[in-house]
């Protein structure tokens, strides 16, 4: 595909997955049906979680996650993240706290934990960690901290899905050795694609109650589940009238469709193999891009997970260079390679800044200075990833 224009990311799908998807169509319930419990089933047991909560998105695999956690007062966000973090805080009820991030990872740190937390005066309901780019947060220390200050654990796990921890423990992020509940996003640019998609993850039978009943407007079917028995059962045989259902909750339509789930469950069986290429795209990157360290650096690499490679972000000095970002982007999208910037600190955001005034978060600013994402999907062949080096060596230079 080297002559065709390469994206940041894309998806691949194949002929599998739109069989898959075509069965539902012509034979199965399109949504409410059983391609959602076997996806979640599947999923729970990808990640090593007891429970999988599907629904329609990351953002609202997020907004759950911080409901059903019971976040008040304050909650500890990155400000390097997508802005749905820090968004369903905000959707909450709660306030958030921006805590600065290491300039060579852009990752939340113990240590920016730390200050986060000295300088939000307590009332931290929660703290929620991204692993953003496919790297993981330091997460032992990371949830550690929070549990000494009573805060529960939220991951956006959105960046990591096929991560692997190293270690002795192992493991993968959202299994729920250090959080209280996972996040993952299914767009199609992430590890694996549902069109749109997200999963909530938890080993808390409680919270895997309360997740279903938000996603689908608070309303329980099942019998033994209802608090209200005379309106609920046949006053004469004590059967379940067949169309009853409670509403116990205040919840949302944030359903996944088996459409989706069929699509999903399909995807997941190629997850290690998409994640392998992503490894070997992200090492010959590493390779090609040694040689000219003097204009573009790799982020640096954490020790904690070996990456998922959602993204491959280069860090550059685009004053030293000489360049805006915005001239490098432009001359690179022209010879036929996309590129992105991943993010803008959310904590810069005019919302957030009338909200809470401008942050002092070096280490955010610093990395949003340099910066840029380059393309990275299982579907790029070597000879594409010689090409975005070539041109970006020769727009830099």
């Amino acid at each position: 595909m080297s002559n065709s224009f390469l994206p940041y990311g894309r998806h691949q799908i194949d002929d599998d997955d739109i069989e898959a998807v075509v069965d539902v169509l012509k034979n199965g319930a399109l949504t409410c049906g059983p391609k959602v419990d076997a996806f979640e089933q599947a999923f729970a047991e990808k990640i090593g979680a007891k429970h999988a909560v599907v629904c329609s998105n990351g953002t609202t695999a997020l907004h759950l996650a911080v409901l059903v956690a019971g976040v008040a007062g304050k909650v500890v966000v990155p400000s390097v993240t997508f802005l749905s973090t820090a968004n369903v805080v905000r959707m909450a009820g709660a306030d958030v706290v921006f805590a600065d991030v290491c300039p060579a990872t852009g990752l939340m740190t113990a240590a920016s934990l730390k200050a986060a937390l000295a300088k939000s005066d307590g009332n931290v309901s929660a703290v929620m960690p991204v692993h953003l780019n496919g790297q993981c947060a330091e997460m032992k220390e990371i949830a550690a901290i929070a549990k000494a200050a009573g805060a529960a654990v939220i991951t956006d796990c959105c960046h990591a899905l096929g991560a692997e921890y190293t270690g002795e423990t192992g493991g993968r992020p959202g299994d729920g050795q250090y959080e209280d509940i996972g996040c993952f996003s299914l767009h199609p640019v992430k590890s694996i694609a549902m069109g749109e998609g997200g999963v909530v993850t938890t080993n808390n039978d409680t919270f895997a109650r309360e997740l279903r009943l938000l996603r689908g407007h608070g309303m329980v079917r099942e019998p033994e589940e209802w608090a209200d028995s005379a309106a609920g059962f046949d006053a004469d045989n004590g059967d379940a009238n067949p169309w009853y259902y409670e509403m116990q909750a205040l919840g949302y339509n944030y359903r996944a469709t088996d459409m989706q789930c069929a699509l999903g469950l399909s995807q997941l069986r190629k997850l290690d193999r998409f994640i392998a290429r992503r490894r070997e795209i992200a090492g010959l990157y590493d390779k090609l891009l040694g040689t000219h360290s003097n204009m573009v650096v790799p982020i640096e690499r954490t020790n904690l997970a070996s990456s998922a490679w959602h993204l491959y972000p280069v860090l550059i000095d685009f004053a030293r260079v000489g360049k805006s970002r915005a001239a490098v982007m432009k001359a690179l999208a022209e010879i036929g390679v996309g590129t992105q910037v991943h993010y803008i600190p959310v904590s810069d955001q005019p919302y957030y800044r009338n909200l809470y005034g401008k942050q002092d978060l070096p280490g955010a600013s610093d990395y949003y200075g340099k910066v840029l994402s380059l393309p990275i999907f299982p579907a790029m062949s070597d000879e594409d990833v010689h090409k975005v080096v070539d041109a970006l060596v020769k727009v830099l230079r």
